[in-house]
């Protein structure tokens, strides 16, 4: 049914949905992402769905957006980085507003995109050794369209720290400012999941809905006018010369111009 992503449903009306991508640390394609927002459209309209766990095949779990993808939005006209960023934003707000819990379960390294795809699940379960970093300004880019999401999770504290300096972190560190409920051994990880499925499953569904909802409603909102901001802000920075420059370096396997030091 689709190139990016596999899609499957259980008996108990668990579903999983896994990013496929390993070749490319499951990086967010235009593919993936359009794969992705109609998944979360499927199963947000299938009543008989309970939960659904957000895995990924391969060593990583997802390293973040596709530069090849970035590149195409730079070099493209503005229509184009309209609908790319625009794309992006939807998906994540889809995924996010699932009716259903949404559990990560993160077996490898997460970067930039891959922290929002964490950010945007009710819970998530981590391996140790996994390496975590909101890189983006290392690009030239910001966390644009994950940012309400991100924020929302580990705080506008944490998110200071790690928007502004790209630094890579442990799993003991995103466990600490709240992207990790639990980090397990690579070989407890699906333990920890079923568990957590168990807890859900015993719940009447429709509580369990209206609880998220409720949620939702006393949170800061993440709206549609939020949403296209963010999409805004990163069209403007896919226009800046910083991140054409930051691209150029990264495809070049050079430091860009404008860094001074590695972080990490």
């Amino acid at each position: 049914m689709y190139d990016t992503i596999t899609l499957d449903l259980d008996a108990r009306g668990v579903a999983r949905l896994t990013l496929n991508r390993p070749e490319k640390h499951n990086t967010l394609s235009a593919q993936m992402i359009a794969d992705l927002r109609d998944a979360a459209a499927r199963l947000a309209a299938d009543g008989g769905v309970r939960a659904v766990v957000l895995a990924a095949q391969g060593e990583s779990f997802c390293a973040g957006g596709d530069l090849a993808w970035m590149r195409a939005q730079i070099e493209g006209g503005e229509e184009a980085r309209r609908a790319g960023a625009s794309a992006l934003a939807a998906m994540l707000q889809a995924l996010n507003s699932l009716p259903m819990p949404l559990i990560g379960r993160v077996q490898g390294q997460a970067y930039g995109g891959g922290l929002g795809m964490m950010s945007v699940c009710d819970t998530c379960y981590g391996v140790t050794g996994a390496r975590f970093g909101l890189t983006e300004t290392r690009l030239g880019l910001i966390p644009a369209t994950i940012s309400p999401y991100v924020v929302a999770r580990i705080g506008a504290a944490a998110a200071r720290r790690h928007f502004l300096s790209a630094r890579l972190f442990s799993a003991a560190e995103a466990h600490r400012i709240g992207l990790l409920a639990e980090i397990t051994a690579p070989e407890d990880l699906d333990a920890a999941i079923e568990a957590e499925l168990r807890a859900i499953l015993a719940c009447a569904p429709r509580a369990v809905a209206a609880s998220k909802a409720l949620v939702a409603r006393l949170s800061a909102p993440i709206d549609a006018a939020l949403i296209a901001e963010t999409a805004d802000l990163l069209i403007a920075r896919w226009e800046d010369p910083e991140t054409a420059e930051g691209i150029a370096a990264f495809f070049g396997k050079r430091k860009p111009n404008w860094a001074q030091a590695s972080s990490d």
